[in-house]
């Protein structure tokens, strides 16, 4: 059966003992060199250096699939510069932040080698990516002066596996609500709203994100080495929190102060609608 699945481009690729990257027909269903960023002139540029914009990524590289194998990931590079680029252009800083302070967890086989702009921004802050800030520290300060007007969990698969159980992130979550701040996400990363435990302060809120039935197809691409651990769509379901899409095709969402985006193909209009969002209130 696996040298069928070679033969047809859907056997994952091994890039280590029982570790896996995705297969080559995924890679070119699913992977493009270039991003869609598209540059966009907003007239109305902060100027305000002190507001800044958060950014939690994931410290996870292996996630163990349900089948015992392990799938390479970390955050996607899609839904973590193209947004970026565009928050730069708006004039805000950003400031980067993983759970316990490693370094952000990338998926490097998703990185677009031939976009420009992409690969110029993740040179600017590969120091900051391999030694971002501690999560847990920074929480512990934040206070009604701190300088930031939005967070964003950013998507890839990596982000299930430490996000949903972090007592940093929980915090973060509540201070955002509490202070009204505004939150982005993507793809898998509002799986980090199931760390405010039993009941969230988003509750009756809707979303775009990558569905659960989306997760369930993608081992027969070669996408991932398995079936998913567990899925995180049912559980933001039970604390009423609703995925609003079947399908990842670029939906964006904005539900008050939640803006959310179903996956790469997002991230682009994602990037573009937060920014207004948050230049209105500068």
């Amino acid at each position: 059966m696996n040298c069928i699945k070679q033969i047809f481009g859907v056997a994952p690729h091994e890039e280590g003992e029982n570790t896996y990257s995705p297969s080559k027909l995924a890679l070119k269903l699913a992977v493009d060199k270039k991003t869609d960023y598209t540059p966009y002139n907003f007239e109305n540029r902060n100027q305000d250096s002190s507001k800044k914009i958060l950014i939690v990524g994931t410290e996870t590289e292996l996630l163990k699939m349900a089948n015992g194998t392990l799938f390479q990931t970390g955050n996607h590079p899609f839904e973590l510069f193209i947004p970026m680029l565009h928050w730069e252009a708006a004039g805000f800083a950003v400031d980067i932040a993983t759970p316990t302070g490693d370094a952000m967890a990338l998926e490097h086989w998703a990185m677009p080698t031939e976009d420009k702009a992409v690969m110029a921004l993740f040179d600017k802050y590969r120091s900051k990516l391999e030694k971002p800030l501690n999560l847990w520290e920074l929480v512990g300060q934040l206070n009604d002066h701190s300088p930031y007007v939005a967070v964003y969990f950013p998507g890839g698969h990596g982000v299930i596996a430490d996000l949903p159980f972090s007592g940093a992130v929980e915090k973060l979550i509540n201070w955002t609500a509490k202070h009204n701040k505004h939150f982005i996400t993507i793809c898998h990363g509002p799986s980090a709203l199931l760390s405010t435990g039993d009941t969230s302060p988003y509750s009756g809120y809707a979303i775009a994100a990558c569905p659960d039935g989306m997760d369930k197809l993608l081992p027969a691409t070669g996408y991932l080495p398995g079936g998913m651990p567990w899925f995180y769509g049912e559980k933001l379901n039970s604390l009423g929190i609703k995925i609003v899409n079947k399908t990842m095709n670029g939906k964006v969402i904005v539900d008050r102060k939640l803006i959310s985006g179903d996956g790469p193909k997002a991230a682009n209009e994602l990037g573009i609608v937060s920014s207004k969002a948050l230049l209105s209130e500068a």
